[in-house]
């Protein structure tokens, strides 16, 4: 799709990218071609240099030069393109604000291989590690994620972003990633019902209990949140190809589900539910005692 588009060329935008469309020019190598034959005369020379650019950086492979260039809204373009290169990405923290807060697990999964990181332990490679991808997916990473291993982990994350929270609200999709995942049909099986709050619950009754089933569930209910951004991100981009000419040519299969490393511990799970019914009434009337 990054090569038939045009919205993030400084002129032309989401409207004149549709009468190109329109008018037979649906990929850079057409729009060039077409200017080629007229001898330079047609295109606006600042457009076809931006089109040239785009030629080149897309050859050397830097996503985030279209992340900067893309209208709001239309990073999904970028992701056919860069998949083998894309890191699903989220963390868990201890759910203290400020100073107080840090990074409990971070899961990172590549379309093949799930990479999880935790705090006491591997950490410290995440930093490394994450300067193989060009591309990350998340579900509210920009305003959480992505901010939260910057500040906390004293690096920066250059990578171009596409956000499915902002994606799927556009395509009518509203109520969190679990909301949006029922909507979808992904079932979590044992962690339904379990949230942020909970895997902050998990994490403490690991360090103070030393309790490496409430790790394992911990890792397993990260781990689902990461999987899952996979076929969201598939299926939000077919859907948005719908308002385009390539919607048949360009639509993507929807990924296999990947054979998960950690399991929750159901047992682990209703203990900590009945020491905290207040937050979870439904859960735990739903929770065999």
């Amino acid at each position: 799709m990054l090569k038939n588009t045009f919205c993030h060329v400084p002129g032309i935008g989401i409207r004149n990218e549709r009468r190109l469309w329109e008018r037979g020019i649906l990929s850079w190598d057409a729009y060039l071609a077409r200017n080629a034959q007229a001898h330079g005369k047609t295109a606006n020379p600042a457009c076809l240099a931006h089109v040239e650019r785009s030629v080149v950086q897309l050859a050397e492979r830097n996503p985030g030069f279209f992340g900067r260039s893309l209208p709001p809204g239309e990073c999904w373009r970028l992701f056919a393109e860069f998949r083998s290169s894309t890191a699903y990405l989220d963390i868990e923290t201890n759910g203290a604000a400020g100073v107080k807060g840090y990074i409990t697990a971070i899961t990172v999964y590549d379309g093949a291989v799930i990479h999880t990181y935790v705090k006491g332990r591997n950490l410290h490679r995440f930093k490394e590690d994450i300067k193989r991808y060009n591309l990350v997916v998340t579900y509210n990473g920009r305003c959480f994620d992505v901010p939260f291993i910057e500040k906390n982990l004293g690096i920066r994350m250059p990578q171009a972003h596409i956000d499915l929270r902002y994606i799927l609200k556009d395509l009518g999709f509203t109520g969190g990633l679990k909301g949006c995942e029922k909507q979808f049909g992904i079932d979590r099986k044992e962690l339904n019902g379990v949230d942020g709050y909970f895997a902050v619950l998990l994490w403490y009754d690991f360090k103070k209990n030393g309790n490496e089933k409430a790790l394992e569930t911990l890792l397993a209910y990260n781990v689902q949140d990461v999987v899952n951004l996979e076929p969201l991100m598939v299926a939000s981009y077919n859907m948005k190809l719908k308002g385009t000419p390539f919607h048949a040519s360009h639509r993507l299969t929807p990924p296999q589900s990947p054979e998960l490393p950690f399991k929750a511990d159901t047992e682990t799970i209703r203990r900590i539910l009945r020491a905290n019914r207040r937050f979870y009434p439904e859960a735990c009337e739903q929770t065999p005692a």
